[in-house]
């Protein structure tokens, strides 16, 4: 059976997911409904606690909703899980100190059954990618914070998934190292063409990167807004100046609004 191309990458109806606590019934999403198309960059913006990585995980098969209906390249989460359709990079880098960062970046591939050749030559593209060559033997604590993290993200393009599935990769780093790897995520995702998920409780940092802008309510997490960007694919730091990038900055922030004024 064909694969067909204009079939969202990423699809819920109507998405409901209840965690059962000591303290009784938990609803952390509440009829989501979201289409996400193949190469989109689509941010998740919301406050602490609204279910933005809640949602993620339920893409990625690490949480199971508990009604409606979700699929990941047309089939339920865990055979897109066991098809190795998504790679995912987490807050933390999480890379072991004990291996080398091509030791690290290697690691699916290892689990996978690759051949050291092919090993070596993934390791060596991704590394590349991410503007990692000549960091291959140096271990963890030798790099920096942003650093580690571009071996994060590296070790989860090793397999070539098409989609990446982005846990606030950047919220632990300063603004300074921040914007550089935002401007490098938009190029990776210009050379890949990845479709990208991606949390995130920065409104200009959503702006910046996004095709799709998913603000989400409060617990139990809601949508209350789906913002298509007008910004051109070409987007230098400076165009968090212009005009347009302000008036969707704006439309997200009431949005945030919006989603509080839930009971």
């Amino acid at each position: 059976m064909t694969e067909d191309v204009k079939a969202p990458v990423i699809f819920a109806k109507d998405l409901n997911l209840v965690f059962q606590t000591n303290d009784g019934p938990v609803q952390a999403l509440k009829d989501v409904n979201l289409s996400i198309e193949r190469g989109d960059f689509v941010s998740f913006i919301g406050p602490s606690g609204c279910g933005k990585t809640t949602f993620l995980r339920c893409i990625a098969a690490l949480e199971h909703p508990t009604s409606g209906t979700l699929t990941v390249n047309s089939i339920p989460p865990e055979e897109a899980r066991k098809a190795r359709s998504y790679g995912y990079v987490f807050q933390a880098a999480g890379l072991y100190p004990w291996r080398t960062i091509a030791g690290n970046v290697k690691l699916p591939l290892e689990i996978m059954g690759y051949t050291k050749a092919e090993q070596d030559a993934r390791v060596e593209k991704v590394l590349s990618l991410v503007d990692l060559q000549g960091f291959a033997k140096k271990f963890p604590w030798q790099l920096s914070g942003g650093m580690q993290q571009r071996a994060s993200i590296a070790r989860a393009l090793a397999f070539d998934a098409d989609i990446l599935l982005m846990d606030e990769p950047f919220g632990a780093l300063d603004e300074i190292v921040r914007d550089r790897l935002n401007e490098e995520l938009l190029k990776l995702w210009a050379r890949t063409g990845k479709t990208i998920g991606f949390v995130t409780h920065s409104i200009p940092e959503a702006v910046y990167l996004s095709t799709k802008i998913v603000v989400m309510s409060p617990r139990p997490g809601r949508i209350t807004d789906v913002i298509e960007s007008t910004l051109p694919k070409d987007r230098p730091l400076d165009i968090r100046d212009s005009a347009e990038f302000l008036k969707i900055a704006h439309r997200v922030r009431e949005g945030l609004r919006a989603g509080h004024a839930y009971d």
